[in-house]
């Protein structure tokens, strides 16, 4: 089955045609404008030649029904024409940790999707349909591949934003950014900004066997602090303070020359005037009734 594709361009005499010049503003398959230089207008740039030929593959795909044998190998032209688009658009999002290479992958799902999801039907040009899906698989992709740690969505869609505004404004004003400047172009308050910016530090983890320093002798977990016993004894203390007063003056006095001065029952008898029996009897009672005390105090 053969399919002849009408050209969108009219022909001004039999043999031959002329391609308007693109007017400023309309834009290529790389999402590109540019006008025709002065005196060529039936001269088409190469970019011209590009859009024309991007349109017509896919007003041909799209003309084809769906399960027509020819559709396949014009959804593949499509895709291809309009990849210096897709181009365009991974280039945007540069030196934000991913390879170019991944962001084009991205970027052409997107492209992708929006050739095969495209109805000319509802009067939408197509860059004007591509651009926001393309862009917004790239976005997804940031936000569900790359983020170390979980964040709400729209922070990360807003750091995102912020990145984008502080590599434009970079280039506007000669210098960084201040966090005013990114608010005002942005349209969001200065502290949403801030929120933004601190939303950027669960982007990517530091790993815990990073060197720290020129020298890389130490590690950052090497930094961090040992677990503190003595915690636990501090809480130790606090449950015993009520209990131990509960106690008489004598049995209080014997069990801090037991566990505080560590003396050894024989030393405790002969300072208190009892026999070592006694003591050990009289250690013993105390203790449980501590433990009572403190089993009741858990409840």
């Amino acid at each position: 089955m053969s399919i002849t594709v009408r050209s969108p361009l009219p022909s001004t005499r039999p043999g031959r045609r002329t391609m308007p010049a693109r007017s400023a503003g309309t834009a290529g398959p790389d999402g590109s404008t540019g006008t025709a230089a002065p005196g060529h207008g039936t001269h088409p740039s190469p970019a011209d030649r590009s859009v024309v030929r991007a349109i017509g593959v896919l007003a041909a795909m799209t003309a084809v029904p769906m399960g027509d044998l020819a559709r396949p190998a014009l959804r593949d032209r499509a895709i291809e024409a309009w990849l210096p688009l897709c181009r365009r658009l991974a280039r945007r999002y540069r030196g934000r940790g991913v390879s170019d290479d991944d962001l084009l992958q991205v970027a052409s799902v997107g492209l992708i999707k929006a050739v095969d999801r495209y109805d000319p039907g509802y009067g939408t040009g197509f860059i004007g349909f591509a651009v926001p899906t393309v862009t917004g698989e790239i976005k997804r992709y940031f936000r569900d591949r790359t983020w170390a740690v979980r964040v709400p969505r729209s922070l990360q869609d807003r750091h995102v934003d912020i990145t984008a505004a502080k590599a434009e404004l970079t280039h506007v004003l000669g210098r960084s950014p201040t966090v005013a400047d990114v608010a005002a172009h942005l349209g969001i308050t200065e502290d949403e900004t801030l929120d933004g910016f601190s939303g950027g530090l669960a982007y990517r983890a530091v790993s815990l066997s990073a060197p720290v320093g020129t020298d890389g002798l130490f590690t950052l977990a090497d930094t961090l602090g040992a677990e503190d016993h003595g915690f636990a004894l501090t809480d130790l203390r606090l449950s015993l303070s009520p209990a131990l007063a509960g106690l008489s003056e004598r049995d209080a006095r014997i069990l801090t020359m037991r566990f505080y001065g560590n003396l050894t029952q024989l030393e405790i008898a002969e300072r208190i005037g009892l026999s070592q029996m006694h003591i050990s009897r009289l250690i013993t009672q105390s203790l449980s009734t501590l433990r009572r005390e403190l089993s009741h105090d858990d409840f």
